[in-house]
């Protein structure tokens, strides 16, 4: 194990500030950014379908980090971590098990959106005793009905933000009228507040990778989550197109006594379009 932290350093609060870390496991060197004042147990963050740690609206972050030591990282071939993206869900929580584990942690609350929900649920399923508290956001369960769209939803999102010249999140996270394009641009902003250290940009064949795993995902058989015990807040907007909405009350469903929000009048990103309503509840959840 190796790890660029350096001993009392000042406690940041702020995701834009937040150190850049490495840690190496397995051969693999893994990206992370810790803040928050440590002790307990860590909220560790699960990113998107082509996310990096440049990815993380501060505003969702920084709350939670007021009051816990919260750490974001990328998965393998993601971002600044080393090797390849592994073309299964269950491989990339593995990874996220051995990066864990390399931190010297034997429990976390996992904070989680969309692909990385996908990875949370794997490794709670495969490793119930690590986690103690789990938050889904904008996320649906193995073998969920239209999963697998997300390939073409993401393509042809993509393609209409090249050509307008614009964020392909503005068009994947948020709906296309005024309220939604307005929460999009303000997102994309937010995204931007730290200036120095920012991550290596993920690669065309990484997010390739990452999609054939989510088809994989989604076409795969239904995991039993009756299995997941864990109290687990469950979040989404109304109007999801990548994820759709119904899977959310899927999991609420399988997933005994968990909560649910559903935002209205909002998509995929409906916790970012809904920071100010969310945040509070997000920490209070952890905070239990």
């Amino acid at each position: 194990m190796s790890t660029n932290a350096t001993p009392n350093e000042p406690v940041t609060t702020s995701y834009a500030k937040a150190p850049a870390r490495t840690i190496t496991a397995g051969g693999i060197t893994y990206a992370y950014r810790e803040l928050g004042p440590k002790g307990g147990i860590p909220v560790v963050f699960f990113v998107h379908l082509a996310g990096t740690l440049d990815n993380w609206d501060p505003r969702i972050i920084d709350p939670i980090a007021k009051g816990r030591h919260v750490i974001a990282f990328d998965n393998r071939g993601v971002g600044a971590s080393t090797g390849q993206v592994p073309d299964s869900v269950e491989a990339m929580a593995d990874d996220a098990y051995a990066f864990i584990s390399a931190l010297g942690f034997d429990k976390i609350d996992i904070f989680s959106f969309s692909l990385g929900g996908f990875v949370a649920q794997a490794l709670v399923v495969k490793h119930p005793e690590l986690v103690r508290r789990l938050v889904l956001t904008g996320t649906g369960p193995k073998g969920g009905k239209d999963i697998e769209k997300v390939v073409a939803t993401t393509y042809w999102d993509t393609l209409r933000a090249t050509l307008t010249r614009s964020d392909p999140k503005e068009f994947l996270f948020f709906n296309r009228n005024s309220v939604g394009k307005a929460a999009a641009l303000a997102f994309v902003n937010r995204l931007k507040e730290r200036t120095g250290d920012r991550d290596a940009k993920i690669k065309v064949k990484a997010s390739q990778t990452q999609l054939k795993a989510i088809k994989k995902w989604g076409l795969s058989a239904p995991d039993d989550l009756s299995k997941i015990t864990h109290p687990t807040l469950i979040a989404n907007g109304d109007n999801d197109r990548m994820v759709p909405s119904i899977l959310s009350e899927d999991l609420h469903r399988r997933i005994k006594d968990s909560e649910l929000i559903i935002y209205p009048d909002s998509g995929h990103g409906g916790i970012f379009q809904y920071y100010e309503k969310f945040a509070p509840v997000a920490v209070e959840f952890l905070a239990r």
